[in-house]
């Protein structure tokens, strides 16, 4: 599997609050910033993998809703998370 538990804990502990601050709005949207990068990179190679494309198309949705979430409750958090993973926004 691509994503190990020991590389889980490093992008929690990095933008989390601990390692085991699996449930703040930072350390998800970390963790589906990773996922959309590893499936878009899949997507490279394999164009016709439609469950693929359906499941990055699902993490983008997410990760937007959480963003959101972010940004009409905490501003500053929003533009914290958005500026280290470099999103476009």
């Amino acid at each position: 599997m691509y994503l190990e538990a020991a590389k889980k804990q490093e992008i929690f502990e990095k933008y989390g609050k601990s390692n085991t601050d699996t449930g703040s709005s930072e350390s998800q949207i970390a963790l589906f910033s990773y996922r959309i990068s590893h499936l878009t990179e899949h997507m490279k190679l394999n164009r016709k993998d439609y469950s693929t494309e359906r499941a990055l198309t699902t993490l983008v949705a997410k990760r937007r809703r959480l963003l959101n979430y972010l940004k009409n409750n905490d501003i500053e958090r929003y533009r914290a998370i958005v500026k280290t993973l470099g999103l476009r926004r």
